[in-house]
């Protein structure tokens, strides 16, 4: 039926469809968690829960992927939430950098990956914690420019209007439609939400597909001769694949024995990080240059630190 068809045009078609029914429900769960961040989470709750002190709320931000866990898919929604009710800069985006691999599912996808193994499972941790910090101080004590576009500033100011509750007068019925009006609010900003970031996750899946089709893969794969240049390969790789941190352990443990231990382990701290769906679901955000600069500071703390493993 489709024997006119290129195969490369199909090969491409099945990579995109693949990416796209891989991060949907994430990014749809991403969305709704977004959506009760709106409503629920208030400015004076982030101020009472995160530390004062600036280094020990990048500490927490870091932390919070464990008990808060999310894909890197729907992670993008939820920090720009965050941002917008107050969470600190530099605790959102420790958070962002941490959730994807810091939690149950992907501590337990990478352990069977790898053969039972906690080895690669703790350089995973550490080297996702320690760029966490990294990013995080930047953020906290260097970074001094606007980082979040016009429109999202704008936006910043105009909050869903919640009902206060003035002592016992109310009536139980008032409450229940209180809360009916909640879940609806919530469903509200979801659904916003998920049109939004919808359109870069799919033109970032075509992307991705394509750049899967048509670099030569194969010939980057020869080209691990040096530790540097096998570590920079393997960024490269995980950029371009743009898989979900609770897969991915299962092709970097195909690629261990071709590359070693230190450019797999970049490729699985780098990945979540950076990808090609992240990017331009955050370029809806953040202004280019923030986004440059990011991604810049995140792959030389990468190289950096699998340069000692």
């Amino acid at each position: 039926m489709f024997s006119f068809i290129p195969n490369s045009v199909l090969q491409m078609g099945t990579i995109f469809l693949s990416i796209i029914i891989e991060a949907l429900p994430f990014v749809l769960l991403g969305c709704f968690i977004s959506g009760a961040l709106q409503v629920f989470l208030t400015p004076n709750r982030v101020k009472r829960w995160l530390p004062k002190n600036r280094f020990l709320s990048i500490v927490v931000g870091s932390i919070l992927g464990f008990f808060f866990p999310s894909c890197e898919c729907g992670i993008v929604p939820i920090v720009h939430q965050f941002v917008k009710k107050g969470v600190p800069i530099h605790t959102a985006f420790a958070f962002m950098l941490t959730a994807p691999i810091i939690n149950p599912v992907v501590i337990f996808s990478t352990f069977i990956a790898f053969g039972n193994s906690w080895v690669m499972v703790g350089w995973r941790i550490l080297g996702s914690f320690l760029v966490a910090l990294v990013v995080g101080v930047w953020l906290a004590y260097i970074q001094k420019t606007p980082i979040l576009k016009e429109h999202v500033e704008k936006s910043m100011e105009i909050e869903i209007p919640h009902p206060h509750q003035h002592g016992r007068e109310k009536s139980h019925s008032v409450e229940k439609h209180r809360g009916f009006k909640q879940v609806i609010h919530v469903f509200i900003h979801a659904i916003d939400e998920f049109f939004d970031t919808g359109r870069y996750l799919v033109l970032g899946g075509l992307i991705a597909a394509g750049m899967q089709t048509y670099l030569p893969t194969r010939v980057m794969l020869t080209l691990g001769s040096t530790k540097l240049l096998a570590i920079s390969i393997m960024l490269i790789l995980a950029f371009t694949m743009s898989l979900c941190s609770e897969a991915d352990a299962f092709i970097g443990s195909s690629l261990l024995s071709l590359f070693g231990t230190a450019p797999v382990v970049a490729f699985l701290v780098f990945g979540p990080m950076v990808d090609i769906k992240n990017l331009l679901m955050m370029k809806r955000y953040f202004k280019s240059r923030f986004i440059l600069a990011l991604v810049s500071l995140i792959a030389i703390t990468v190289i950096t630190y699998t340069w000692f493993i």
